[in-house]
């Protein structure tokens, strides 16, 4: 809300106030006529508080000072209010029964009190609306700067999956370039399609759930054309709502963990299975390899791996995933349920 908006707010609330007033009295001209000093100092009273003294006092916390300050200054405007009205009329006012001349010059109570009343609700009513501005608009600068942090530490770890993976394909088509294998020209354009997503795709927060599996069917594939071996790779995909859509990057750290530890390569009888499913606004995703006799099964993907991807997990879906990670003799498994919203 604009200062001006809040001005004209305060105001109206002052008309309010004086409304009120006006309605007790029988000479409603005269009454706005001979109070109109008072109800100008007042406005300039209460902007004065509401604008300049609260932010620097009472926003900052400086509770007795603000209370101090606001009560002296209150109860010194309510007071010359009280003169300004009554003063002028001084000439007008009959004496009191039984007594001759003019009253001495001061204010009956029972004026002043009403002017320390109607200035004290008017000002609490004005201070809670500003308080609750400057507390609404502090919340929303916390969560903006809050989102912020987030998507730059979202960035950052988006920045550590990509030379990882440019590194490991790299390694692969030199191999089978040395090897002078006729799949060379294959898996380059393997990689070019995975590039394409890396560097494109990937730019967005989203991405449709089918391009992430293509690009871990590129990712099998280019790992399989480096050698004339058959590997036990299973990859079981069932999807059920083709509109659904997931962060990119998200699930091939899991499966770079499993290829990487499983030792498929160099130990016959090893596995690795890939399940990915959808139903729904719900995504089940389960990789699981097997271990060699002395596992080096570790909690990382080129130093980056599974704290890398909790983390983007914990921001992306704070409350709409569960990740479960079982270590046993002979296998490892991650088993992972992410809830999404449809059509983002």
């Amino acid at each position: 809300m604009k200062k001006i908006t809040r001005l004209i707010a305060q105001l109206i609330l002052w008309g309010v106030v004086w409304l009120v007033m006006w309605q007790g009295e029988d000479k409603a001209p005269p009454f706005l006529r001979e109070n109109l000093p008072a109800y100008i100092m007042q406005i300039v009273v209460l902007s004065l508080l509401v604008y300049v003294i609260a932010p620097k006092v009472l926003f900052k916390k400086k509770y007795f000072l603000f209370f101090g300050i606001t009560v002296g200054i209150l109860l010194l405007t309510a007071y010359l209010s009280s003169i300004v009205v009554v003063a002028p009329n001084l000439d007008r006012m009959p004496p009191p029964p039984g007594r001759g001349g003019f009253p001495q010059f001061h204010e009956p109570p029972s004026q002043f009190f009403i002017h320390s009343l109607m200035i004290a609700i008017a000002y609490s009513i004005a201070t809670s609306i500003e308080l609750f501005i400057y507390v609404n608009e502090k919340e929303k600068e916390t969560i903006k700067r809050k989102n912020e942090s987030l998507q730059t530490e979202l960035k950052l770890l988006k920045s550590q999956i990509n030379p990882h993976f440019l590194f490991n394909a790299l390694n692969n088509i030199y191999s089978m370039s040395i090897m002078q294998s006729s799949k060379t020209s294959e898996s380059i354009l393997d990689l070019s399609n995975m590039l394409r997503y890396v560097l494109y795709e990937c730019e967005q927060p989203e991405v449709f759930l089918e391009k992430e599996i293509a690009y871990i069917k590129d990712y099998i594939r280019l790992f399989t054309l480096k050698s004339s071996q058959e590997f036990d790779i299973k990859l079981d995909v069932n999807i059920q709502n083709h509109t659904l859509k997931i962060a990119p990057m998200i699930l091939i750290p899991f499966i770079e963990n499993a290829f990487k530890h499983g030792n498929i390569e160099a130990r016959a009888g090893s596995y690795i299975v890939i399940g990915i499913k959808s139903e729904s606004n719900k995504i089940n995703f389960k990789v699981e390899n097997s271990l060699p006799k002395s596992p080096k099964q570790k909690d990382s993907v080129g130093g980056i791996g599974l704290v890398n991807v909790k983390k983007r997990l914990k921001i992306l879906y704070p409350n709409t995933h569960e990740l479960n990670i079982k270590a046993a003799n002979s296998s490892y498994s991650v088993q992972l349920n992410i809830e999404v919203h449809e059509n983002n």
